[in-house]
C-alpha cells in the first residue's frame, strides 16, 4: 500500500500505475465518460482506498479508488465523506463500504 499527504498526489501516482479513466458515482454503477462505461458492482474490484481527512475545512474529506473492471480496463473514483458525501444506491454504497471497512 501507498501512502500520500494529498489527493492529488494519490491520483497522479494511480494514474502513473495505469489507472488512467476518472470514474464517477451513478446510482448503482461507476461510470466513465471518455470511453463511455458503466460498472455496476459486480463488475469491478477495489484494489486500493486511501482516505484523506481535512484539516482544517471538512469539504477536504475524500477517498480515492483504485478500480479495476473485470475486463482489466484500471481508473479512479474519489468520493467525499461526509458532508460532501455522495448520494448512491444501497448495493453500491455496500460495495464501497465494504471494501473501505475490511
Amino acid at each position: 500500500m501507498y501512502n500520500y499527504d494529498t489527493v492529488s498526489e494519490a491520483i497522479k501516482d494511480l494514474k502513473a500505475r495505469g489507472f488512467t479513466l476518472d470514474f464517477n458515482l451513478q446510482t448503482n454503477a461507476l461510470q466513465c465518460f471518455n470511453p463511455d462505461m458503466h460498472l455496476s458492482p459486480q463488475d469491478f474490484e477495489i484494489l486500493e482506498i486511501y482516505r484523506f481527512e481535512g484539516n482544517t475545512d471538512p469539504d477536504d474529506e475524500a477517498i480515492v479508488y483504485a478500480i479495476e473492471s473485470k475486463d482489466g480496463v484500471k481508473g479512479v473514483f474519489v468520493n467525499g465523506y461526509g458532508v460532501s458525501a455522495d448520494v448512491a444506491g444501497a448495493e453500491m454504497m455496500k460495495k464501497l463500504i465494504d471494501h473501505h471497512n475490511s
